[in-house]
């Protein structure tokens, strides 16, 4: 998705991330996925630069659907789509 698309999106849920180091937020992220329902859409809002590359490869390993990132001054948000049970 291009960023105009992401920033349209409305999040089922926003996981405000943004001061916890890594692994906190990913390990946040699969907190929620996992009691989401299908369908959902899951923004992650994370000062950790490196969840910008960890959070995209952990939902692809897990069969999510990684929407996109983007990148604001301080922080990222990372969207992504709950598509099968975890």
């Amino acid at each position: 998705m291009t960023e105009t698309e992401l920033r349209k999106i409305e999040p089922t849920i926003t996981i405000d991330a943004r001061d916890a180091y890594c692994p906190g937020p990913l390990m946040e992220l699969i907190k929620e996925m996992r009691q989401q329902p299908v369908g959902s859409i899951i923004e992650l809002m994370s000062g950790d630069a490196g969840s910008a590359k960890d959070v995209p490869e952990w939902l692809n390993k897990v069969h999510q659907e990684f929407l996109g990132v983007i990148s604001e001054s301080d922080y990222w948000r990372i969207f992504s789509k709950k598509i099968i049970e975890i």
